[in-house]
């Protein structure tokens, strides 16, 4: 076999079929993935590939495959939110070293507003991406349903509910959240408070539940105004703290979702003279830089975020490859990482 490409021009598909002795279509075929060739044929192609050079157009490609070649990782969170939030940055890393050994482009977008995800639910219905990563679920987010009714391949980080439909990965939020007020009971701590994420999110629902789950099962029905919602941030978790000290001034212990809003809870505490762990422990949850970083550093739940934004993204391509396999649903462990809060 001998190379049939003139010097300084690009081969074409009709140069490959003639060195391979086979027919345009089978290239295509072959190019495309299709099946219905003979596996003689098939290597001719392949090795005429190997010899032009070959790469095949992808505007050409996309016409015949209906694909895109890219993906979309929704994040509805503002730039400040996602620079502030380690959760987000570790899922990223996950999604792209998942992805760097495929030819799928990524695509980071971020809804902020009315008019961004109107722009995005038309990108998406022009079917400008061949699927969608979506990270922070909250329960009656319109673009959950909408990607739901548009039969895009769709993988959350997160769910709206334990009865989610679409296929999602998520952490044991209850159990981690268990584990960490069981370790505090263990500890003698007798008034432990609670500053849980959001509750229109799954994630802070389970958590605040598995908070409550710790007291029942060690015999102390929890006091539910030793627990406080706050809204993922810094300074969410700080305003927290401080009513839950307005309302229960000898707590001495307080789990809080999150470890950005748990450095906001230290910086109260520390205000008001507190001190940590002797006065008042505190656990967190995520294990993130921040955690390594508080004053003193914090203990807190390990939940394996980079792994997350990994799993999604496999099932993300399984079902952009077979849109009609069974939809799955994933809940990774999670392990308290013990500092010095506690």
């Amino acid at each position: 076999m001998s190379s049939r490409n003139p010097r300084g021009q690009r081969p074409t598909l009709e140069a490959v079929a003639a060195l391979a002795g086979v027919g345009r279509g089978t290239v295509s075929r072959v190019v495309n993935g299709a099946p219905g060739v003979s596996a003689k044929a098939r290597a001719a192609v392949e090795a005429a590939i190997a010899e032009l050079r070959y790469v095949p157009n992808p505007a050409a490609r996309s016409l015949v495959t209906s694909r895109t070649d890219s993906i979309a990782l929704v994040i509805p969170e503002s730039e400040s939110r996602l620079a502030a939030e380690p959760y987000f940055n570790a899922v990223i890393r996950g999604v792209s070293t998942e992805l760097a050994d495929t030819d799928m482009q990524l695509l980071l977008i971020l809804v902020r507003n009315p008019r961004e995800l109107d722009r995005l639910t038309r990108f998406v219905e022009a079917r400008r991406v061949d699927g969608v990563l979506l990270v922070a679920v909250h329960q009656d987010d319109p673009l959950v349903a909408f990607l739901e009714k548009t039969q895009m391949p769709t993988v959350l980080a997160g769910r709206r509910s334990p009865d989610e439909s679409l296929s999602h990965v998520h952490s044991d939020n209850v159990g981690g959240a268990a584990q960490a007020v069981r370790h505090l009971l263990g500890q003698g701590r007798t008034t432990v408070a609670t500053i849980a994420g959001p509750l229109d999110m799954d994630v802070g629902r389970g958590r605040l539940q598995g908070w409550r789950d710790a007291h029942a099962g060690h015999g102390t029905p929890p006091d539910e105004s030793l627990a406080v919602s706050a809204d993922f941030t810094e300074e969410g978790g700080r305003a927290a703290m401080g009513e839950l000290l307005d309302r229960h001034p000898g707590l001495d212990a307080v789990f809080v979702a999150s470890d950005v809003m748990a450095a906001g809870a230290l910086t109260e505490l520390r205000e008001r003279g507190r001190r940590v762990p002797e006065d008042v422990a505190v656990i967190g949850f995520d294990d993130s830089i921040v955690a390594r970083h508080t004053v003193p550093p914090l203990t807190s739940v390990n939940q394996a975020s980079e792994d997350i934004g990994r799993a999604i993204t496999r099932l993300l391509l399984e079902e952009i490859n077979d849109p009609a396999a069974p939809r799955q649903y994933l809940t990774l462990p999670t392990t308290l990482t013990h500092r010095r809060t506690t």
